[in-house]
């Protein structure tokens, strides 16, 4: 099945308030609603961009929440609770007043659970996506004189293909997360682009640049900016794609000191694999930190949030945001009476709503798990997985680095441990050596594998180990990060989740080993489909 979208005010405004509870969408349409273009279902399966469904599948193997998840059973029931409560109370009350009062409820419940409620003066910006909160960053931070700000970023190919575009003030798809049609790669708002660098943090071959040499590189741009009387917003990735931190925490603690005046620091937490010692640990630095509930807590994709410590909220909240921001958001996603938010307009993005519900609720359950439990389960998935992919000649194992935030001086805690498995596919040369599969050809194998196992399209694949079951699996999409004679590979990525995480350490840890056994069936089926 397709559906159209159609927004919320075209719903209200056709419908008696007596018929709303009726005619009000569906929790699915809702769910596939208030976002750019990768937001829309289409086709048999009804999938977005991101190859989900705005409703359970309790058949797919899930491990693709460095990409996107479908959601959970438990998520869509709180989502669709919210969606009948909402529908109910605009028969009393007008949408944009609802709307208000539920996104101050999820804001304040949000930053109770990771433990932020008692930090004088936080704010939070409710956005459609983490690119979206990107370009609000990059809107709020502008200077009088916007043309003189530096962005420096890592390359999108490890935080997000349409992040250089939002942080250069630009309009990154053809349609606004409020459905309004706008033209892409055209200045949201005129005279306000800004330089965008990026950096790499890996070379060609996809080997580690080393860590001095790109905090060497980000140091060198940030002093140059500075001396030439740029503003300059840097952004530390924390985690990327495939599981990276970049620059150091070092780096950019050490240039906001040095530069307080010149330099803002925005954390890409958008994977938000980070505890909540960590996050407060940021927030306590002056850092702006962006989230997303769909990545590592599996609520369905488009759902971001920018959090804003006082220091920088005072000096760059106390005037209003450009009009052009409107196309994205709603004056409810913003702090009360917050004078950035003015020229914004009230409008009810209920889509957006009900994909943070769902994302609470894997929140607050991930929540009721102990941290030593979560660390104790980690550690053992990350030791079966690696083990898996390291003497599998059907992969290429990437390492990464080891998760460096000692500059923060957090206690030790479960994101300590590795959570995103990267890995390239391989086939064996008539000579014997590995051979890396290209960008295409992983692309190809990523949809067929996600694809039902009696799907048509699969039926190629036949299984030459009859002991291993043909099931749907859901791994992270492929992500570039090297070049074979100037021809672009690619990794796949085996991911945990907080859901998969919470059903582990239920029962006492019981389900720890069915976890896992999914996780390598999931690779045992790539396995079968290379072959």
């Amino acid at each position: 099945m397709m559906y159209t979208e159609i927004s919320n005010s075209e719903i209200l405004d056709s419908f008696p308030r007596s018929l709303v509870l009726h005619k009000f969408p569906s929790t699915i349409q809702l769910l596939s609603q208030g976002g750019d273009s990768r937001i829309a279902v289409s086709g048999l399966h009804s999938l977005n961009r991101y190859g989900c469904s705005p409703f359970p599948n309790p058949d797919l193997l899930a491990f693709g929440s460095s990409t996107a998840s479908v959601i959970s059973d438990h998520a869509f029931s709180a989502a669709d609770e919210l969606r009948d409560r909402i529908a109910s109370a605009i028969d009393e009350e007008a949408p944009e007043e609802v709307y208000l009062q539920e996104m101050n409820r999820i804001r304040k419940e949000f930053l109770k659970l990771n433990d932020l409620d008692n930090i004088s003066n936080l704010q939070m910006i409710f956005g459609a996506s983490g690119t979206d909160i990107h370009l609000i960053a990059a809107q709020i931070t502008n200077s009088e004189n916007s043309n003189s700000k530096l962005i420096i970023m890592p390359e999108h190919s490890e935080t997000g293909s349409g992040v250089p575009t939002a942080l250069s003030s630009r309009h990154f798809s053809n349609r606004s997360a409020l459905g309004d049609n706008v033209i892409e790669g055209n200045c949201v708002e005129k005279s306000s682009e800004s330089e965008v660098i990026s950096i790499s943090m890996r070379y060609a071959n996809g080997n580690l640049r080393p860590t001095s040499i790109v905090d060497a590189e980000v140091e060198a741009l940030v002093k140059n900016a500075v001396d030439s009387g740029r503003q300059v917003l840097l952004i530390l990735v924390d985690t990327s794609k495939t599981g990276l931190i970049s620059p150091s925490l070092s780096c950019a603690m050490k240039l906001k000191q040095t530069f307080p005046e010149f330099v803002n620091v925005l954390v890409d937490a958008c994977q938000f694999r980070i505890s909540s010692h960590t996050l407060r640990e940021y927030i306590s630095n002056d850092f702006m930190v962006t989230v997303t509930g769909s990545k590592f807590l599996t609520g369905p994709v488009f759902s971001g949030a920018l959090l804003i410590p006082e220091s920088v909220s005072k000096k760059h909240l106390s005037s209003p945001i450009s009009v052009g921001i409107r196309a994205y958001s709603s004056k409810a996603e913003w702090p009360m009476n917050s004078p950035a938010s003015a020229a914004l307009k009230n409008r009810a993005n209920f889509g957006l709503m009900l994909r943070w519900e769902a994302a609470l609720e894997e929140l607050r359950q991930f929540k009721t798990v102990p941290e030593t439990q979560i660390t104790s389960f980690m550690k053992r998935f990350s030791n079966a997985v690696v083990n898996r992919l390291e003497n599998d000649d059907h992969f290429s194992y990437i390492p990464t680095r080891k998760m460096d935030r000692y500059s923060l001086n957090v206690r030790s805690s479960w994101d300590d441990v590795p959570s995103i498995f990267s890995f390239a596919l391989c086939r064996s040369s008539k000579n014997g050596i590995k051979e890396t599969l290209s960008h295409e050809e992983t692309v190809k194998v990523h949809e067929l594998l996600r694809l039902p196992a009696n799907d048509p399209r699969r039926s190629g694949s036949r299984f030459m180990d009859r002991r291993i079951e043909p099931v749907s699996c859901q791994l992270g999409q492929p992500v570039v990060f090297s070049s074979i004679s100037g021809k672009p590979t690619s990794a796949l990525r085996m991911c945990l989740s907080s859901r998969l995480i919470v059903e582990a350490c239920s029962s006492g840890g019981k389900k720890e080993s069915e976890v896992i056994g999914r996780a390598l069936l999931a690779l045992d089926n790539l396995a079968e489909i290379l072959k």
